[in-house]
């Protein structure tokens, strides 16, 4: 007798993208070979796909939070690896959302065997949320402002956060929108490469990121406590920038950053930091694949010269966490961040920090692929970020936790 086969996802199909589901297959013979398949069209009509292979149990039943892959794109128990393993077709393309309104939506497929994948069983779609019920989004176009803000459902007041992304530019929403669903107000910052800020900024103006924090302190459901900010690769050091040179921010996270100015010279009050000294003749180039190495463009940073780039953190009261994976092939960003670590703690300062093994550049939200390479928006190459994909996928949902446990504390 044929039994309808059925794919579920618990505790329910609609969820937002950091959320862990569930998965489970019902209906199958015992011990039956079949193949799961997972499939992400994005917004620019890229296929991102992922398949392993299974065995259902005695009793004609699979549960990925129990049952082991037998191989595919990845192997074991791994609850979420459908997800973290999902590849576009095409080679060194970035799993990113454009448009935080609407969801990615993730279609799970059983087939029959290991083979050919000839005979679908049964399928089942996961609409994935990055704004959760009743988060609003707002853009802000006030002064030099060019921002989104997200405001969690309710009154409040909310600890309010800053959030900046790379030296790839515009104004990138999915992480703010995302932590404004976990109950932090959130205004996603652009400050290169979007409308009219120039791509390769000659200098950057502390004045335009106090603007941002003055617009996120007036807002009625934040906290007056102060503020958080977080960053990402080029926007980390702009974070921990914001956190030395600003009055108001009490918690900085430093994602893939190196502790020093990078790239663009920052001017503030009275003084400019210069960026850490670099030379693009260092940049490796692969023959075969094209990708582009970037790691060892920076001068030395334990040389003297180099000095008067750094952050001078230990005059901050903030409290910093930083993050790096040992994989990162954009920079040595765990080596910068020991330096830095050892110099808060030499002045006494708290500061927390963790370095993944195996982790590349890219630490994004949990779930969302390992990304080793793609082309950079500003410098238009083919750039290397390092990574391996366990890993990678491990130290991101340990990272997303302990970025929200970090702010909740300190905020």
């Amino acid at each position: 007798s044929w039994m309808a086969v059925q794919v579920t996802v618990l505790p329910s199909p609609r969820c937002l993208f950091d959320d862990p589901v569930q998965i489970r297959v019902a209906g199958l013979l015992p011990q039956q070979a079949v193949t799961l398949r997972a499939s992400l069209v994005d917004e620019s009509g890229e296929l991102f796909q992922a398949h392993a292979r299974y065995r259902a149990g005695s009793s004609g039943e699979l549960d990925l939070s129990r049952s082991p892959a037998l191989g595919g794109s990845y192997s074991g128990v791994e609850p979420m690896g459908l997800l973290w393993s999902l590849k576009s077709k095409a080679p060194y393309k970035r799993l990113a959302k454009r448009n935080v309104l609407t969801p990615f939506c993730v279609d799970f497929e059983v087939y029959e065997g290991h083979g050919d994948m000839s005979r679908l069983l049964g399928k089942c779609t996961n609409e994935r949320w990055f704004l959760g019920e009743g988060v609003k989004r707002i853009s802000v176009r006030e002064g030099r402002l060019k921002a989104t803000l997200f405001l969690p459902p309710g009154s409040g007041p909310f600890p309010g956060l800053i959030d900046l992304y790379g030296s790839g530019g515009g104004l990138v929403e999915y992480r703010a929108s995302l932590l404004a669903s976990r109950g932090f107000v959130t205004l996603a910052l652009a400050y290169m490469a979007f409308e009219d800020l120039p791509a390769m900024p000659e200098i950057l103006e502390l004045g335009y990121f106090e603007e941002a924090v003055n617009f996120l302190r007036k807002q009625q459901q934040v906290k007056d406590t102060g503020i958080g900010v977080l960053g990402l690769s080029k926007g980390a050091d702009l974070a921990l920038s914001m956190a030395t040179f600003l009055p108001g921010i009490k918690a900085a996270v430093s994602i893939s950053g190196i502790g020093f100015n990078s790239f663009i010279p920052l001017r503030g009050d009275g003084f400019t930091v210069p960026p850490h000294p670099y030379d693009l003749g260092r940049i490796k180039t692969s023959d075969e694949s094209g990708l582009v190495d970037f790691s060892e463009v920076l001068d030395d940073h334990r040389d003297p010269a180099t000095w008067d780039c750094h952050i001078p953190m230990e005059r901050s009261s903030a409290k910093f966490l930083f993050l790096s994976g040992l994989d990162d092939t954009n920079w040595k960003s765990d080596l910068c961040c020991r330096d830095a670590v050892q110099r808060l703690q030499r002045y006494g300062r708290e500061v927390e920090f963790c370095s993944y093994p195996g982790a590349g550049h890219l630490l994004e939200p949990p779930y969302l692929p390992l990304c080793q390479a793609s082309i950079h928006k500003v410098f238009g190459m083919l750039v290397s970020w390092g990574g391996q994909w366990r890993e990678h996928a491990k130290a991101q949902e340990d990272a997303w936790h302990r970025i929200q446990a970090f702010f909740w504390q300190h905020l």
